[in-house]
């Protein structure tokens, strides 16, 4: 058996190696990339507009674990036909004016982005069937803070009751708000939405999808009900879903109904810059300062004191601080 082998035998037994390309970090230039916006997303699948013409496209690898979400501005190579069974590629996402956030819950570190570059957060809501959540509504203004999205109170089923108690709870906030009852004018609330990208949040049965029915004719989301026993709708939008208002007016995206709204990315120095007239009132503040109502020595206690601040302003600030930290 040994003489068989010789000492030159293993360099004919070698594992031939690996014929690879050295790897560089030049990446394509797709010099070809139109733009498109993402109108919704699907199991990995995104339906973009472009121009006039609805296009399906899937992520390219060189994103990485890039998020792509409803809103986004995107470039896009590949077949952009829109043909049946055509299929694009989304290259880069632009840079974001603006993201809405939420967490799972207040304890969950991981952000998700639920929608980019609106410009408005119209918190939809309710007077009756089912109840108002203020809980609800004060998380859903603190993440519209935090993004830099201007928020609008829109309340629903005004024929069932009068706004004026919830909307007391939020005029020192200074919150723009408008009210609309079931099969009533609605043109306040186009004038509203008019040059915006507005994204509508509320729990289900709140009429959302009524509402965008109404607002965008051919849009035809799916209508619910409010569950007589429990008081609470089902769920009819599955997905967020980017709709062009009639006339160029703007864009409205309608979200799936939430329960909950977990902020625990949200900072409290982030939300009190939201309110220029109390900020500068913390300027004294020690140092880690919170702002809330059991925080020794802050400056919008001071301020109430001397007269400089609204108390009623003050309170319903921390009332959205303490949002952060309340489950609805």
């Amino acid at each position: 058996m040994a003489g068989r082998y010789s000492e030159h035998d293993h360099e004919h037994y070698e594992r031939p190696r690996r014929r690879t390309r050295p790897r560089t970090k030049n990446r394509p230039a797709h010099e070809d990339a139109v733009d498109a916006v993402v109108i919704t997303v699907d199991r990995g699948r995104f339906t973009l507009l472009l121009d006039d013409r609805v296009v399906m496209a899937m992520k390219s690898r060189n994103l990485g674990r890039k998020g792509v979400v409803v809103g986004d501005r995107v470039r896009v190579v590949g077949d952009v036909s829109g043909d049946d069974g055509s299929l694009a590629r989304i290259v880069e996402v632009t840079e974001r004016v603006t993201t809405l956030r939420r967490t799972a819950d207040d304890t969950d570190p991981i952000e998700r982005v639920i929608v980019a570059n609106a410009t408005q957060l119209v918190v939809v809501t309710a007077l009756a069937d089912p109840e108002p959540r203020p809980r609800l509504i004060d998380r859903a203004l603190v993440a519209a803070y935090d993004s830099g999205m201007q928020p609008l109170l829109c309340l629903t089923k005004a024929d069932l009751r009068s706004p004026d108690e919830l909307l007391s709870t939020y005029r020192s906030l200074g919150v723009r708000y408008v009210v609309t009852q079931r099969g009533g004018e609605l043109d306040e609330l186009r004038a509203l939405l008019r040059g915006h990208t507005s994204v509508l949040v509320g729990h289900s049965g709140v009429g959302k999808s009524t509402l965008v029915n109404a607002l965008v004719p051919q849009a035809n989301r799916e209508v619910g009900h409010v569950n007589a026993v429990t008081g609470r709708g089902r769920h009819t939008s599955t997905s967020a879903y980017l709709l062009p208002l009639p006339d160029d007016a703007g864009w409205i995206i309608d979200t799936p109904g939430i329960r909950s709204f977990g902020l625990a990315h949200v900072r409290p120095e982030t939300l009190i810059e939201a309110f220029p007239d109390l900020d500068e009132m913390t300027e004294d503040c020690p140092r880690g300062c919170t702002h809330g109502g059991d925080e020794p020595e802050c400056g919008l206690d001071v301020a109430v004191l001397e007269g400089h601040a609204d108390p009623e302003r003050v309170e319903s600030f921390r009332r959205l601080l303490a949002a952060r930290e309340t489950q609805p």
